[in-house]
């Protein structure tokens, strides 16, 4: 039976001794910021993805995710110790886009508030390019 609110938690404990075993067995100086975002376990508990970002460059991002591959099973060990259940789920190591995805969508929001300040002023000082009623008028008796 699938409990997906076990798998939920799991992967909220998961994130905690994940963090936890980088400090403790990844001894690689060239590690550069890795922050575990979310964990994603499938319903069936055999497999967890960890996101992750890197403050640094394309080239930090690289080099720390090579090392944490290479790590993965010594962190996986790691996990499980602490885990407590019968199966440690393998674990897969993704960089996680969203922050670089709401970076460029603030970019993008703050861009159109510039524009729409700019459109402002524009019609601010703006006139009707025809008469300044454009509406047809239904003809009265007298006309």
């Amino acid at each position: 039976m699938v409990d997906h609110a076990r798998a939920r938690r799991l992967g909220e404990r998961i994130k905690v001794l994940a963090a936890e075993a980088m400090e403790k067995v990844v001894k690689d100086p060239d590690l550069g910021f890795v922050t575990i975002t979310d964990v994603r376990v499938s319903p069936d508990l055999s497999q967890a993805k960890l996101y992750f970002t890197v403050f640094g460059s394309a080239e930090d991002l690289e080099i720390s995710k090579e090392i944490l591959e290479s790590h993965k099973g010594k962190l996986r060990s790691e996990i499980g110790r602490h885990l407590g259940i019968r199966i440690t789920p393998s674990i897969e190591f993704i960089n996680d886009e969203v922050p670089v995805a709401a970076g460029a969508m603030a970019d993008l929001l703050a861009e159109a508030k510039r524009r729409d300040a700019e459109l402002e002023k524009i019609a601010k000082n703006a006139a009707p390019a025809g008469d300044a009623d454009p509406y047809v008028k239904p003809k009265t008796q007298d006309e």
